[in-house]
């Protein structure tokens, strides 16, 4: 059983920056593909950011590409997204998820089998 918990959302000023963090549990971690993704409000799911666990191509969402950044501690299975330069659009609530196969990039394809309960990230104009 794999176990999620993301951490560190507040809420920030246009502009500024801010580090969130997933946590995880679980043996299928050592081999897995980890993403994040965000919902605001009335919206779609948004795809961030999809990485392996053990090397591998990282794709990241148009919307956060320069800005965002990911970052891995895989010996803590914790795994850290570096938000740079945020926008008010960038509010939303950010989700980790896991699992043990990426469908194409990840970002919008195919179900991700574990998430974490996620963190709300506010940008004030």
């Amino acid at each position: 059983q794999v176990h999620l918990v993301e951490s560190g959302g507040d809420s920030v000023q246009a502009g500024g920056s801010l580090r969130i963090s997933c946590v995880g549990s679980g043996s299928a971690l050592s081999n897995a593909y980890i993403g994040w993704f965000r919902q605001a409000p009335g919206k779609q799911r948004e795809g961030v950011v999809t990485f392996s666990t053990t090397g591998g191509r990282t794709y990241y969402g148009d919307s956060v590409k320069g800005r965002f950044t990911i970052s891995q501690d895989n010996a803590k299975n914790t795994w850290y997204l570096q938000m740079n330069s945020l926008k008010p659009e960038d509010t939303a609530v950010y989700y980790c998820a896991a699992d043990v196969f990426r469908y194409g990039d990840g970002l919008n394809h195919g179900p991700w089998r574990w998430w974490g309960q996620g963190t709300q990230v506010t940008v004030s104009s």
